[in-house]
């Protein structure tokens, strides 16, 4: 029988890299430049190809092993030797798994959807494979939409996305309860208590949001030291006392600036399932209200035609409202992107939860004075802790990036005065 090594071909600067995937077993089949292993250094990862077409009768590495040129990789045997075996000699379990293997696709009845069979490796780009592994998905279940079944970073985001909306609907349908082996009142006093109404509504709306969209959060930093200046030293024209006026008024002006410029956060993804989203040309931002019956979010309609005295003064109505249970449902509805502030109570940086069906949710902590390192020097100046989680499927992470900077700039020094009119 003609047996052969494939070995590791010249990789260039490569050297003692890790293999991070297998994609090939014991006993498959495969060709001429099929993919057999990716190995990463710390500036990219590369496809290892075979070298000739064979079966292959055993496997020299695994995930986690370092290897150079020269390492061997597989042994195979000839494809010649295994096309002299004909298909007539071998017995009929053999064929009926061979039948098995050769059924490149099938369908999930479960899921109503076209997948690819796990024993063929999905053609990816080392970038498109990284992506799936830091999402936590096997690339190989991931059906392509590029030539020959190629799959692409779009498909990725899609695969999650619909196994999230699955995940979050069989919960809704078959969640089992989970049956606790002792009672509460064995350890010690207790009381049972009916759970808020609001809590119970927005229960099922968090976990929507938290199932059906893959969340990323970016923290940063905005030096307020100049708006808080101006802020505190604004007074009425007509009575002469000084305006209370709370830092949400000026997030909330400075949010809706940000949103012009970057469309893409003021989006809504309920169509995403048909490949498609909804570009809002309203600016309505929601207000996270703490009350005594739950969270509720109001919207602060068209807050970009507004100044920042009717901003905080509407900010106060919508709240009291939402307290009194007196705010119209449909206000609850239809908004642009959503605030929360812990800023009057304490913390720093958190991870919120997406308002559904908007696409990215902007954290506020408490603004806290800090030393920091400007013109050569260290300076005290007043910082706030910004955390913006956004859907990773519309928004990819320099775009955040960019938002946060762009929004950090508007509650600077060179916008405070502007945002006020």
């Amino acid at each position: 029988m003609s047996k052969k090594d494939i070995k590791v071909p010249n990789i260039g600067e490569f050297k003692d890299v890790e293999v991070i995937e297998v994609l090939i077993k014991k006993g498959q089949k495969i060709k001429k430049n099929d993919p057999l292993i990716t190995i990463e250094s710390d500036k990219s990862s590369v496809e290892i190809p075979s070298s000739d077409d064979g079966t292959i009768i055993s496997l020299n590495v695994k995930i986690g092993d370092k290897v150079s040129e020269g390492d061997k990789i597989i042994e195979i045997e000839s494809e010649k030797e295994i096309k002299d075996t004909s298909a007539q000699e071998l017995p009929k379990s053999q064929l009926l798994k061979e039948n098995k293997k050769n059924d490149v696709k099938k369908t999930n009845e479960s899921e109503n959807i076209i997948v690819k069979d796990f024993s063929t490796k999905a053609s990816a780009s080392p970038k498109v494979r990284k992506f799936a592994r830091e999402l936590g998905v096997n690339i190989n279940k991931v059906p392509g939409s590029e030539r020959q079944g190629r799959v692409t970073e779009s498909d990725v985001k899609l695969f999650v996305a619909t196994k999230s909306d699955k995940s979050f609907k069989d919960q809704n349908t078959t969640e089992k309860k989970i049956e606790l082996e002792y009672s509460h009142s064995d350890f010690g006093e207790v009381d049972i208590k009916d759970i808020p109404r609001v809590k119970k509504l927005s229960s099922k709306y968090l976990m929507n949001s938290w199932t059906k969209i893959p969340h990323v959060t970016n923290h940063d930093e905005a030096d307020i030291t100049e708006l808080e200046e101006f802020r505190t030293s604004l007074t009425d024209v007509y009575t002469g006392k000084k305006k209370k006026i709370t830092p949400l008024a000026f997030i909330v002006k400075a949010l809706t600036t940000s949103l012009k410029k970057f469309p893409n956060f003021n989006t809504s993804i309920d169509q995403i399932e048909n490949g498609k989203m909804t570009v809002k040309k309203y600016y309505h931002v929601g207000i996270a209200v703490d009350t005594p019956h739950g969270l509720m979010v109001p919207k602060l309609r068209n807050a970009d035609n507004k100044n920042i005295s009717l901003i905080s003064t509407e900010l106060k109505k919508i709240s009291q409202q939402c307290r009194d249970l007196k705010i119209d449902k449909k206000e609850l509805f239809g908004g642009s992107m959503t605030i929360t502030s812990l800023g009057g109570i304490g913390g720093s940086f958190f991870t919120p939860i997406i308002n559904y069906p908007e696409v990215a949710i902007l954290g506020v902590g408490r603004a806290e004075k800090k030393q920091v390192f400007m013109d050569g020097k260290f300076v005290t100046r007043t910082m706030l802790p910004l955390s913006l989680s956004y859907d990773h499927r519309i928004i990819d992470g320099a775009e955040a990036a960019r938002f946060n900077n762009d929004l950090k700039e508007n509650l600077g020094k060179n916008f405070a005065y502007k945002l006020a009119v």
